[in-house]
């Protein structure tokens, strides 16, 4: 490009999947974009992240100097947890309460057998809990001045202990972190190599374990984030890339490296969260505002139900066994994916939650992988092309079929088509049952919303699950395979900050004003530490509230007035539940939500050209029959052009299959929308 054309800015934007890690280098004042798709490297994601961030720019022709925004989706955090290898981590509590997390929650998973669960281990056993000898009552009184000497036995226990992270949970802290706060004083400074946190710090909010276990998870991955962020920030520099480092957090905004070094358990489902916003962004420019969004990848799909186009947060989500009590975008995750392995055990076929992953990876991409996985039904019914990533990856199709036939076929006694079809039936039969939880358990008629499949695989599934749900509009973004990456230029930054009050009660907004006051100023310093401009900053209050006798509440924009408060949680409370109590109702918790505007991404407009010319023919099985269909190249479609199904779809990210039934058409903005004829 010559010099004249360039811009003096690029945003590039890395998201690291469990299969892939996927780029999109952009010049913002034009919006064009440059992508790239590598390999991941679950041994170094770093790697990758510079890798993928070469190739973007040797497409782009530009240079490293030119970039000055970084943003970045990691699942280093998630991956930590999942797989029990964070930090040797200690819990500090009042002195009496040092079986909280072993008593937990008096529950078990929905999905499991009643009697023969058995409870997961706690993430820090009893041997490293320590207890110091402090009392504050529920309003925030001391009962029991905090004992100082209790503290320092305490240190001394853990520099025998050899922890490299500590958590601090004191009891009733949330209303008064006085004694928590001098208590990671002194521990700081008994244990200078060590991390330490406080809830206070994490989530100062009510409800024991649950605050517990977000301390005890965030102080284990500090130091494993904190050591990934450092060696990211290096090969950053040493690659001439001086921007600062933005990264996504698991409430759809993106916040600073010092933010997430304090607080990594943020991070937590970052990349299916950028997914989601990318997602909306897409929609918005389409004029689409209620949209269930499908983001299908190597290992694991992420559903997320969007309405009048606002992202829906909770604080009850779950990172494998664990409660995640921390404010994230409202999404269901199962196991299932491009990678996930069918198998036949007692004559019955399942497919996933186990997932190839990205080593050996499916059958037919050659590594050495054995097992049939749902890429490989695909390649076997013609749905895949030979070759994928522009070319640089092979799928082996006699590979793919070994392992359907020896995996699947045989043992069923079917034949290498309709094992292949039993095959995806199964997996996207999984996937409509988490939509329905998204959907329907929450009040929401799916066909009223429009579906929009991307990741690496979902296009692949869009139509067939829309067809189960009766939706009859699919919207398949202009780079589905990389939207997660797309989706950290749309995210703003962003932050919550929570309370919960002394006393659950009715609305009394003479002792709420306070209490939202010193939040805003808590967000207010947080604008600063980020360097948002005063006319990018926004604030909103939201409120938690539930009946008396309730065990969970409902968050609500805080009205002008309680009356106004109590309205929004009674039509919040109908539209979930389909009914109201006659039963007083108690505020819990009150939140400030800050978020600083970024620059809004641009979306240019594509070329027209009506026509949809065919690059070749290839034979595709489906229920019906074998049938020639068109493979159609995504980067020759212009604005306005139409096509039938049945096709395939073709581009560097992504295959997006049109089945017989199904007809295309390509927005403006390039994005396509498929609908049932």
């Amino acid at each position: 490009m010559p010099s004249s054309e360039k811009s003096a800015a690029l945003a590039v934007a890395v998201d690291i999947g469990g299969t892939f890690t996927d780029v999109t280098l952009q010049d913002p004042a034009s919006g064009r974009a440059w992508r790239a798709k590598t390999p991941s490297i679950p041994a170094d994601p770093s790697q990758a992240f510079l890798t993928g961030v070469e190739l973007a720019l040797a497409e782009a022709g530009r240079e490293a100097g030119e970039v000055v925004r970084v943003l970045h989706g990691t699942t280093v955090a998630t991956n930590m947890i999942l797989e029990g290898k964070g930090a040797r981590t200690a819990l500090v509590t009042t002195a009496g309460f040092r079986h909280v997390l072993e008593i937990g929650r008096q529950d078990i998973p929905r999905s499991v057998n009643l009697y023969a669960w058995i409870k997961p281990k706690r993430p820090v056993p009893a041997s490293r809990i320590l207890e110091v000898r402090e009392r504050i009552g529920a309003g925030g009184v001391v009962l029991q001045a905090l004992d100082e000497a209790s503290v320092h036995e305490a240190a001394e226990a853990l520099r025998r202990l050899a922890v490299d992270a500590v958590a601090i949970c004191l009891l009733h802290a949330f209303a008064n972190p006085a004694h928590e706060r001098r208590v990671a004083e002194v521990l700081r400074a008994a244990l200078p190599g060590a991390a330490v946190t406080a809830s206070t710090d994490v989530l100062p909010v009510v409800r024991e374990y649950e605050r517990s276990l977000a301390t005890i998870l965030n102080a284990s991955v500090m130091p494993g984030v904190a050591t990934y962020v450092q060696r990211l920030e290096q090969r950053l520099e040493a690659a001439g890339i001086k921007a600062p480092l933005l990264l996504m957090q698991s409430n759809g905004g993106v916040a600073g490296a010092s933010s997430i070094r304090r607080a990594p358990a943020l991070t937590v489902l970052s990349g299916p969260a950028a997914g989601v916003v990318g997602a909306r962004d897409v929609a918005a420019s389409c004029g689409i505002a209620d949209i269930i969004t499908v983001d299908i990848g190597g290992t694991s799909a992420d559903i997320a139900l969007i309405k009048g186009g606002k992202i829906g947060l909770t604080q009850r989500g779950q990172v494998g066994e664990w409660p995640l009590s921390l404010p994230m975008v409202d999404m269901v995750t199962i196991g299932a994916g491009g990678g996930s392995i069918a198998r036949v055990e007692d004559s019955t076929l399942t497919v996933g939650p186990k997932s190839a992953g990205a080593e050996p990876g499916p059958a037919c991409y050659g590594r050495g992988g054995t097992e049939a996985t749902v890429t490989d039904a695909h390649v076997v019914l013609g749905q895949l092309p030979e070759r994928l990533l522009g070319g640089r990856m092979a799928l082996d199709r006699a590979l793919a079929e070994t392992a359907v036939r020896e995996g699947v076929a045989r043992p069923l006694g079917l034949s290498l088509e309709a094992a292949a079809r039993g095959m995806l039936a199964i997996i996207d039969s999984n996937m409509v049952g988490a939509i329905r939880v998204v959907s329907v358990e929450r009040g929401h008629d799916p066909r009223d919303f429009t579906l929009v499949a991307f990741g690496g695989a979902g296009p692949l599934h869009g139509c067939a699950l829309a067809e189960l749900l009766g939706i009859s509009r699919v919207l398949i973004p202009p780079a589905p395979g990389v939207l997660c990456a797309e989706g950290l230029l749309a995210a703003d930054l962003k932050a919550e900050f929570n309370r919960t009050m002394p006393k659950a009660g009715r609305i009394e907004v003479a002792s709420v004003e306070p209490v939202y006051a010193e939040l805003e100023c808590e967000a207010q310093a947080w604008f600063d530490e980020e360097d948002v401009a005063a006319p990018d900053r926004r604030q909103a209050r939201v409120a938690m509230l539930r009946y008396h006798g309730q065990g969970g509440e409902l968050t609500v924009p805080w009205g002008a007035d309680a009356a106004a408060t109590e309205a929004a949680f009674l039509e919040a409370h109908s539209a979930l539940y389909g009914f109201n109590l006659e039963a007083p109702i108690e505020l819990v918790t009150v939140r400030v939500e800050a978020s600083g505007r970024m620059p809004e991404p641009v979306r240019p407009k594509l070329a027209e050209r009506r026509t949809a010319a065919t690059k070749e023919m290839r034979q595709v099985h489906f229920a019906t029959g074998k049938r020639e269909v068109p493979v159609i190249d995504r980067e020759e479609l212009g604005a306005g052009a139409r096509f039938q199904g049945p096709a395939i779809v073709t581009q560097l990210d992504a295959t997006t299959l049109v089945p017989p039934g199904w007809n295309g058409e390509v927005h403006a903005t390039g994005a396509m929308l498929l609908r049932r004829d």
